[in-house]
Order: C-alpha cells, then structure tokens, then sequence
C-alpha cells in the first residue's frame, strides 16, 4: 500500500473511533487519498460540494446542531483558504470542526509549483490545535503517530469546542495501488476504541450563596448565543428559583417560562426604563452581543458574573467580577430555595412592563397593510412547530426576533454569532438542518437578508447523490442592507451607493436556476401557508420597503417607549 493511502485511511478510521460521523469535502487532486478514505467508510456520511466556503459553511451547521466535529477536507493552493471564514466562526462561536487540508510535499514548496501557498499555520490563533502532519512513509511507527494525532485533534475540537487544523503533505501516488503491504498493522485498538482515551470530568455547579452571601433583590438573569441546552435549563431554573427576571437571545433558547421578558431590547432601549431597573448583580449565560441596549445596561450593573467554562471567557463589557464554570444554583437553606416562583416587586415590575411593550408592539404590526420584518419575526414564531429548528441571518432577521419572538418558543433557534458575518448563512443553514433532521428533528427554516442569501448562493448547489433537508429559506428582500439604515450613517451623503448596496437581483429567476421551488409572500395569511412543512428546499421571498421598515422600527420603539413611561 502507498503511503499517501495508508496514512488518510487511518487517520479516517482513527476519527470515526473518536466519534466522527460527518464529513465535508471539496473536489481535489491532492485531496484524493482523504477523499477516497472518506467516501469508502460507511460510518460517515460524506457531503460533496463544489465551493470550499460552502463547503466550510456547511460543516460548520453540521457541528452547531450536533455538537461533535465534522471532518472538512480540500486540496492544496487557494482553496484551504477559501475555509478561514468558516475556521474563524466556528473559532469565535466555538464549534467543532476538523479540517483536513491536504498539501504539496516540502520538496515542492517555495518553488513556484502548481497550487501551492504557505498552509503551515495558514487559521493562526482562529484554531484549538494545528499540526503539520509530515509525509508519510513506510517505515514502522507511523500508525500509531498517525493515530494518537487524530485522538488529540479530536479532543481539542470536541473538548474545546472549536476549530482544529491538520495539514498534511501527500506524495504521489494519491490514490490506492495493488501492493496490501506496510511494514506494521494498520488496525486500532481492539473493539473499534480509539488510541487514546480522554476523560472530561463534567464541571459542576458552585452555590451562588458561595460569593454571594446575601442574594441581590435586583437581580438579572441574561442568556446569550452559544449557551448550551444544559446551562440554558439551569439558567431557567436560577431566574425562577431567585425570583429574577430571564432576558434571553433568541439562539440562548431559554425563552421560556414566566419569568422571561422577550421585550427586553425595546425595554432597555427606553432611557426611563433602563435608569429604573438598574441591576444589582447579572449572571451572564453565553454570549450577549444583538442588543446596544443591553450591553449598555450590562455596564450599569453592580456585579457582573460570567458563566464560561474556557480560559478565553466572554466579556465583551469588560464588567466581569467573577467567573464561573457552570451556571450557579441558589444555594442551600436559602430563603428562596423551596419556592418554585417567589414573588417579587423586582419581578413584577418586569413583567407588567412586558405586558405592556407587547401590547403596544401589536398594536403597531397589528396596523399595517403587508407583512413587515418585524411582523415576520412575530408570525412565524406564531405558526412553526414546537420541533422546528430556526436558522437565523445574523444581521437585521435576527434582531427582528430577538424583539418579536413571544417567550415558550419551543422550536431551537440559532445562527452564525460568532463572527456574525453574513457569508455562509445559507451553508450553514442546510448543514444545521440536515445534523437536526438526522436526530429526528422536524422541519427546518432559515429567515436571511437579501444580501446574505446572495452571498451564499451556492450552498444550494446539491448533486443528486447529495442529501437535501426539508428547508424552508424566507429571503427578505429589501434589495439592500437594511441594517446600516438604523446605524448612524443613515442619511450621510452616498448612503445608499456605499451601505444601501442596492442589488436589484430577480430572486425569481434566482431560484429557477437552482431549480428550487419558490412563493412570494405579502401577508400574514399567505406566510402560514408557505411555511407549512414540506419536503425539500424552497425559498420564500418577502419584499419590503427599507425606508418604511426603518421608520415602523421607530414608531415600535416610541410605542414601547410611551407605554412604560
């Protein structure tokens, strides 16, 4: 057998021992030995795609849902690069992901040979762990190096929860041969363990009564993006237990129960409201990040403490006063401790002041003549399954949510906040819902810009011996950045051309060549009947106006505003 065969079938097998079950990969030549390996391996379900940023998009959603490293594997040259925007989310949003990027040998670099960069370190500090594999050669000892790499790239993904990068020089000849022999056996520990174990103690609780020995009235209880389902239930369980208010994002999917206050961003946005309830202490679940307005108020808080079991905790007010690595319990023989809702003014203030932002916010949607972006987000929160899972663009969709969508929402909701770039979103959306589907998991959507669909459009390129989810894609379509219209270069002189970037695409036509399904939408009534589920993409187009958007999220405000003043 030849090297460059030998050396990607046991890394394959080595992977699939640790618990790989997805893998990504773009065509390539000096790819083919991980190819190959990859596609004769029935315990993977390998994912084809013709561009490498779709490519890296798609194996990112796959690890979002899944919680376990897909393998994601390109050539050498320009298309290794073509992942670090991919590597830089799953960095900064913290999933793991396993990249394979093949190379040239030594022998051919820095010679001007045919497709070949610097792929040493080519993500730098956007990885876990990165290792230069080395050429492979017959000589006794490489399989077990070959597999004690692979069980230590698969525990920092998995373990540390984000990217890790193996490049590896391949020698032709890249695809297999008729010689079986290789100086020692190819095979893995006995009963498919892998080569080297990892044990993860599970991180426990600390009581909060630890280093709060009186608990705060005016306490807060904020769940942002990244939160896992574990710490966002014992998120739920604090805020009730204490009697606090719940402020969660939507992709903290701990918008639930009664003390959570979905309105918080048009709450807090309310100088009145944000100067009276001034927190005494705010447990930090996730990362924060959608709303100004919270950050803003997170920075008046007495005390801060931050729920982040890795060393780089998030802190993006620079407020932490404690760190923690799981969400605290109240404490034993607190007075709280047996109450399942205590009452509270504190709690009650909050929650008469969400009654109130919500109905002046329906008033509001209630009035208009076509479906609007904020009325979007409410509806559709209203009309999808409890098993639903909710992909969300990271720009403007997303904090249309974040106000609108009502608290017990049971569907998962989330979305590329690491970075919170725009690229990838329809990549990672059907990564996201082909791992959700896999578990049994129901219908999928994703609710994207115009601009950040046109961004990834070829993420919908499947060939037919690709898997295809059941996805709803729901384009609004404002032919431009809707976004930058409620920052503050709305209205300098060359908006329009420089931020507006208006595209003037026929998303029609668009969806024709992809050969996907499409409805147009313009009304509530004929959203309920667009997203109902079924097989397959297909793509929903909402057209909106951005300058009568900008304005109702205006009069949303002010309505808000006026009713909790």
């Amino acid at each position: 057998m030849n090297p460059s065969t030998a050396q990607a079938r046991v890394l394959v097998d080595e992977l699939t021992r640790c618990g790989v079950r997805e893998a990504v990969m773009a065509p390539g030549s000096r790819s083919a030995p991980l190819a190959l390996a990859l596609h004769g391996d029935e315990r993977i379900r390998l994912h084809v795609r013709i561009d490498e940023r779709s490519a890296g998009f798609l194996a990112l959603g796959l690890g979002k849902i899944s919680g376990r490293p897909a393998v994601l594997v390109c050539t050498s040259g320009t298309a290794a690069a073509n992942f670090h925007p991919a590597v830089a989310e799953a960095r900064w949003a913290r999933v793991p992901l396993l990249v394979l990027t093949a190379d040239r040998p030594p022998e051919l670099r820095g010679t001007g040979a045919n497709q070949v960069i610097d792929q040493t370190g080519l993500y730098g500090s956007a990885v876990r762990f990165f290792a230069e594999v080395g050429v492979a050669s017959a000589e006794p000892g490489q399989v077990g190096y070959w597999r004690s790499l692979a069980s230590r790239a698969w525990y920092a993904a998995f373990n540390q929860a984000g990217p890790v990068h193996l490049n590896i020089g391949f020698r032709e000849p890249l695809v297999p041969d008729a010689d079986p022999g290789w100086p020692e056996p190819l095979d893995g520990r006995a009963g498919g363990r892998p080569w080297t174990e990892v044990e993860c103690r599970p991180v426990s609780p600390v009581a909060l009564t630890a280093f709060v020995p009186e608990l705060p009235h005016r306490g807060v209880v904020v769940v942002g993006d990244g939160a896992t389902r574990a710490d966002a239930d014992a998120a739920v369980r604090l805020a009730e237990s204490a009697g606090w208010p719940l402020l969660s994002e939507p992709t903290g999917n701990a918008r639930r129960g009664p003390n959570a206050i979905s309105t918080y961003s048009l709450l807090l946005a309310a100088p009145s409201f944000a100067a009276a309830h001034r927190p005494e202490l705010v447990v930090t679940v996730g990362k924060p990040g959608l709303s100004r307005s919270l950050l803003n108020w997170l920075r008046t808080a007495d005390q801060q403490i931050v729920v982040d079991p890795q060393p780089d905790w998030v802190d993006p007010t620079r407020t932490a006063a404690r760190v923690v690595p799981a969400v605290p319990t109240l404490g034993v023989g607190h007075q709280h401790e047996a109450a399942a809702h205590p009452a509270t003014d504190w709690l009650a203030g909050w929650q008469q002041a969400e009654a109130s932002a919500r109905t002046a916010v329906d008033t509001v949607l209630d009035g208009a003549a076509r479906l609007t972006e904020p009325g979007l987000a409410r509806e559709l929160g209203r009309l999808i399954a409890p098993d639903s899972l909710l992909f969300l663009g990271s720009s403007k969709p997303i904090r249309d949510f974040e106000a609108q969508l009502r608290p017990d929402l049971l569907a998962h909701v989330t979305a590329n906040r690491g970075a919170s770039g725009i690229d990838g979103c329809v990549s990672s959306a059907v990564g996201a819902a082909l791992a959700w589907q896999g578990s049994g998991g129901g219908p999928a959507y994703a609710v994207l810009g115009d601009l950040a669909y046109l961004h990834d459009r070829n993420g919908l390129v499947l060939g037919p011996d690709e898997a295809s989810p059941d996805l709803t894609v729901i384009v609004v379509d404002n032919d431009g950045g809707g976004i930058f219209s409620l920052l503050p270069q709305a209205g300098i002189d060359g908006f329009e051309r420089v931020f507006g970037t208006p595209h003037r695409a026929d998303l029609v036509a668009d969806a024709a060549v992809y050969g996907i399904d499409f409805t147009e939408v313009s009304d509530p009534g004929q959203l309920a009947e667009a997203v109902k589920p079924a097989a397959g993409l297909r793509l929903v187009r909402v057209r909106t106006d951005r300058a009568a958007e900008t304005e109702l999220h205006r009069e949303l405000q002010a309505a808000v505003a006026a009713a909790v003043t």
